[in-house]
């Protein structure tokens, strides 16, 4: 086993996705070689926030709409209240200096941490590799399995 850890970021929640890129890049600036798969749900955050058009299906344009587009959309995992608990969180973190989920996000690419969005999540749910953020890889589970076996941490958010 090598100092790597893995992450499987399945949840699209904001708070959820704040905790994964803190302890991503908490690990990554102690050393870590750090891979965050992102699978299902958890693709919503590598989306870009602007529409990008695309060619798909009726089902896959319909996911498309339902699902929030980019790290500034996503809801929180507990009292979202239509959205309202996510700006609270979001202003809160602002007035005490917190990083927000984009500047995060930002912060792992400069570490180094490795992004991975699972194709077979992307190919589910219809979404496009030109809708995704830039500097991230696309691959499927045994990529994930071969990092995760390779890692002496794996976490499931």
């Amino acid at each position: 086993m090598s100092d790597k850890s893995t992450i499987i970021v399945f949840s699209g929640d904001l708070d959820k996705a704040i905790a994964s890129f803190i302890i991503a890049t908490g690990a990554a600036a102690m050393g870590k070689q750090v891979t965050m798969f992102f699978t299902f749900w958890g693709l919503n955050i590598l989306r870009k926030d602007q529409y990008v058009p695309t060619k798909k299906s009726f089902l896959e344009n319909m996911f498309a709409k339902m699902m929030p587009r980019g790290p500034e959309k996503l809801g929180i995992s507990k009292m979202n209240f239509g959205g309202i608990g996510a700006k609270m969180m979001r202003y809160i973190m602002r007035k005490k200096n917190i990083a927000s989920l984009a500047e995060l996000m930002q912060t792992a690419k400069e570490l180094d941490v490795k992004i991975i969005a699972c194709a077979m999540s992307m190919d589910v749910l219809g979404i496009k590799e030109e809708e995704l953020i830039d500097g991230i890889e696309y691959a499927g589970v045994a990529t994930y399995l071969a990092e995760a076996d390779e890692s002496n941490h794996n976490l499931f958010i």
